[in-house]
């Protein structure tokens, strides 16, 4: 059943809505559970919307097995998703750095206070986005170190290969998972690819992986496979790269290449020099599970994310 959860009247002379999909059984429900799927945050982020469609499509074919409620929101930025815009146009806002939003504030403090308090009973919320364009990323599920041991066994059920422990005090307030988890809902945040494209094979594994957790969750009986094991990163197996200089990044290996201490990640040229100003390397032995695809960086851009063991 499609339903609107909050309007707002813009001053154009239109109407902005965010709208949901809720999905319940025709009968009694069994545990009264109800997992929220959000995605849309921001408008440039395409594999959430696969996403929604597919387990929409799956979940109405097997409508019989549903058991509890599942209320998928596709577009939390409806006017981002419309204009192809990662923020909030024409105020230029990032949505994900306004939660929780006040009733008292402006129209975007309104609009995320809305959605706050719209989730604020849910049992679990499953909150899908998508890399920036500067970097590559391997897909992961998010989640904070005070997350209990619930919260981990649905991110564990999630069928992506890692689930990366955020400290935190550097979990990034502002964002919809950390107003969440701060009212006692939890979150997790799903990195599914990156953003203006889909990719139906990792989109579809997800989608596995979401009904095995409303299989955890209670809110589905039907069939529910899930093959991978995720390896679990925290803070100190996880090291930043960043560069020194600016210029012209030329990587020297891909996305889950294993490294070794001292390897060459990547190298940045200054074009009209014609000469490599700095070579940057393997801090430590791992995998590089981030990797800069937008070639033009600046002092301090990141460059890579290496997960493996810890410095000597």
């Amino acid at each position: 059943m499609i339903e609107t959860v909050m309007s707002m009247a813009l001053p154009v002379g239109e109407v902005l809505r965010i709208k949901k999909n809720r999905l319940m059984p025709d009968g009694p429900l069994e545990q009264g559970k109800r997992l929220c799927i959000v995605t849309g945050i921001h408008g440039d982020e395409m594999g959430g919307q696969y996403i929604c469609y597919e387990l929409i499509r799956r979940i109405k074919a097997e409508y019989d097995r549903l058991t509890g409620i599942v209320d998928i929101y596709p577009a939390l930025n409806p006017m981002g998703l419309d204009t192809y815009n990662r923020g909030f146009p024409t105020f230029d806002f990032d949505l994900n750095t306004m939660f929780p939003g006040s009733p008292d504030g402006g129209m975007i403090d309104d609009m995320a206070h809305s959605i706050v308090e719209e989730l604020a009973d849910a049992n679990l919320c499953l909150d899908i986005h998508a890399n920036n364009m500067h970097v590559k990323e391997a897909p992961h599920v998010r989640v904070n170190d005070g997350s209990n041991e619930k919260t981990m066994e649905y991110a564990k059920s999630l069928n992506l290969e890692a689930v990366w422990v955020h400290p935190s005090n550097v979990v990034k307030e502002g964002s919809l998972a950390y107003a969440l988890n701060e009212r006692g809902v939890p979150a997790l945040v799903i990195e599914s690819g990156i953003r203006m494209e889909t990719d139906d094979v990792l989109c579809n594994k997800i989608v596995d992986g979401i009904f095995n957790t409303m299989k955890c969750l209670g809110v589905w009986s039907g069939k529910a496979d899930i093959t991978t094991e995720p390896d679990i990163w925290v803070d100190d197996r996880v090291e930043f790269i960043n560069c020194d200089s600016t210029g012209l990044f030329i990587p020297a290996v891909s996305l889950f290449s294993q490294v070794k201490k001292g390897d060459l990640i990547g190298v940045i040229a200054k074009p009209i020099l014609g000469a490599v100003i700095e070579e940057i390397t393997a801090p430590m032995d791992g995998m590089i599970f981030t990797l800069r695809r937008y070639p033009s960086v600046r002092e301090g851009a990141m460059i890579a994310r290496i997960v493996g063991g810890s410095h000597d």
